[in-house]
């Protein structure tokens, strides 16, 4: 089954409204006490935490998707129900992560946001929602259509005199390379005359995403490792689409496309990921990988 345009528009128009109704009742319990328990997955705490309204806000996603996934005979893959492997039978799957940054969201802190995602079985992002809930910002593209940030088309923008920034994750903190990073993005930094480095440890993948369009020059990434983490296919679907849309850099640590629909699992720690502002940032980043990642 082949989409055409018309039909895109009604799925992107679609997951619009579910991703802002989850950002509703997601917003509805920022400052209440939650019951948070431990899916006993992945590397980190920020991958293993989960809530009740993790699980709201997927089942409200599902209900709100239900008609048209039914139409157009679409797969599904949520972060809080087991992989049911449709996004290997269908022609297309939603990618759902109801609340990326659940750890930011436990803390009260500026940095979840729900993310939906359209991909197709070869793994090529058609379709990216990213809503913030907290600043009630969408961020959305489709493919061919550009992307845009609350209605309003959007492309990547370098301001001069600026530094470049580095965004991601707490966990970012905890890797053996993490002070030698540091050091060769501050001397990457001087060689492409940008003015200082600095960073931003902070919030889910999404945002983190988004953030790094908006504080342009910067980078987001992770490098590939043996350990299943590093974040999963419902982590970067909707941004990898927004970037392509944008004009601005998505790949893995090799410079090749995410994969996203990685067979043997859902996490894509086996190449790591790329989010950079534009191309030459990329490829010295991808330089500064072979560097500093380890053998797998």
């Amino acid at each position: 089954m082949n989409l055409n345009q018309q039909d895109l528009q009604i799925l992107s128009q679609t997951a619009t409204k579910a991703a802002q109704k989850a950002g509703e009742l997601i917003s509805s319990y920022s400052q209440q006490k939650l019951d948070v328990k431990n899916k006993g997955v992945g590397d980190s705490l920020a991958s293993q935490v989960v809530t009740e309204v993790d699980l709201m806000a997927q089942e409200m996603i599902l209900e709100s998707l239900a008609e048209v996934t039914q139409q157009y005979d679409l797969g599904t893959l949520g972060e809080e129900s087991p992989d049911n492997h449709e996004r290997f039978e269908k022609d297309y799957f939603w990618c759902i992560d109801p609340m990326d940054g659940t750890l930011a969201f436990i803390k009260q802190q500026h940095g979840y946001a729900v993310s939906i995602g359209l991909v197709s079985r070869a793994g090529e992002p058609i379709i990216g929602l990213i809503y913030d809930p907290m600043t009630q910002t969408l961020y959305q593209a489709v493919k061919g259509q550009g992307a845009f940030r609350n209605g309003k088309k959007w492309t990547v923008t370098i301001p001069e005199k600026t530094p470049l920034h580095l965004i991601s994750d707490t966990s970012f903190q905890d890797l053996p390379q993490f002070e030698k990073t540091l050091q060769e993005l501050e001397s990457i930094s001087d060689e492409m005359g940008y003015q200082g480095f600095e960073t931003r440890f902070q919030g889910g993948a999404a945002l983190n995403a988004c953030w790094v369009l908006e504080q342009a020059p910067a980078c987001y990434f992770k490098y590939a490792k043996k350990e299943l983490g590093g974040g999963s296919l419902w982590d970067y679907a909707a941004s990898a689409c927004i970037y392509q849309e944008a004009g601005a850099w998505v790949s893995d640590m090799h410079g090749n496309p995410l994969d996203l629909n990685r067979p043997d699992s859902t996490y894509l720690n086996h190449r790591g990921i790329l989010y950079a502002t534009n191309e030459k940032l990329a490829r010295e980043i991808i330089e500064l990988g072979k560097k500093m990642s380890v053998e797998i």
